[in-house]
């Protein structure tokens, strides 16, 4: 990778920060996938400013090659999109050599779910401290059953659920201020089943002798200064084996995705949904018409005077 190619993925990086409003993460994202697209140019006899087309067709060849998912290579392609509409837009090229691109082809999975009843089971089996708990054991399962109750009633990210603050725990709260992606702020609803967990998991810690203290809900001794996501999957997995579930079909995640498809399957309007999870664009959103589909089928089949003629 040249020099003047780092200068100008920095300066795009600051833009999509300053302007976009990119968290770490994206803006971490974006410097590995244009760190490698730069060197691959360079290996070539190119930079930023002088690659052509197929300069860049060869570059998803070279990631295919590498044995790269076509969802990788698609997020890598989009990068270089955003990079040269950059360039284009700052006078720094004429030319997008990235227009013309076709990105690889790639069916968009449905998420993985869980069934309301194996929700309930999680639940139970999380809330469980085993049969002679100690009260480091009952902190442990109550935190954890605070933790599903909140994740399954609010819809929240994992990274949003780990930095909740203590004052999401009050007790005349209505809802909790979330700041998502983007900086993008929303307000997440707390049910009275998730009010109820969180009050019980207040108890036990108190209970430990850790009365709360700090901002955080969820304290911990690790350098963010709350519980991480780490910790809460390997929890999540262990409920998961105890309640007679595939650990695998089980991640803070789906708990996200549970709580948008039961509220879909229940009567909800995909804006309304939107708006709960936080999404930008309501296409992000589309992926839980699946349920809607499912919901359309048994509707005909149930209602409709023909709907259950023999073919």
């Amino acid at each position: 990778m040249t020099a003047a190619d780092r200068r100008h993925v920095e300066a795009f990086l600051d833009m999509a920060s300053a302007e976009r409003g990119a968290a770490a993460n994206t803006r971490a994202a974006y410097e590995r996938d244009l760190t490698d697209y730069c060197a691959f140019l360079a290996a070539r006899g190119e930079d930023a400013l002088t690659a052509g087309a197929g300069d860049a067709r060869a570059y998803l060849a070279d990631l295919a090659a590498r044995g790269f998912k076509a969802s990788s290579s698609a997020r890598k392609l989009s990068a270089l999109r955003q990079f040269h509409k950059f360039l284009y837009a700052d006078g720094l090229r004429g030319d997008d050599p990235t227009a013309t691109l076709e990105g690889p082809r790639r069916g968009r999975p449905l998420p993985k779910l869980l069934a309301v009843d194996e929700m309930e089971r999680l639940i139970a089996a999380a809330a469980d401290p085993g049969p002679e708990p100690t009260p480091r054991a009952r902190l442990a399962a109550a935190r954890l059953a605070c933790l599903l109750e909140l994740a399954y009633a609010t819809g929240l990210r994992v990274s949003e659920l780990m930095a909740l603050p203590r004052s999401a725990a009050k007790p005349g709260a209505a809802a909790v201020m979330v700041k998502g992606k983007g900086g993008r702020e929303r307000l997440a609803p707390l049910t009275p089943v998730a009010k109820a967990a969180m009050a019980a998991y207040l108890e036990a810690l108190a209970a430990c002798g850790r009365e709360a203290s700090g901002p955080w809900l969820f304290p911990a001794a690790g350098e963010s200064g709350h519980l991480s996501r780490q910790v809460f999957a390997r929890d999540l997995k262990a409920a998961a084996l105890r309640a007679g579930i595939p650990a695998a079909r089980v991640s803070p995640h789906v708990l996200r995705h549970a709580f948008a498809s039961h509220l879909v399957q229940n009567g909800a309007d995909l804006r309304s949904v939107q708006q709960l999870l936080g999404h930008a664009d309501i296409a992000t959103t589309q992926i839980y018409t699946h349920v809607l589909d499912e919901r359309a089928r048994a509707m005909v089949r149930d209602l409709h005077p023909l709907g259950d003629a023999p073919e």
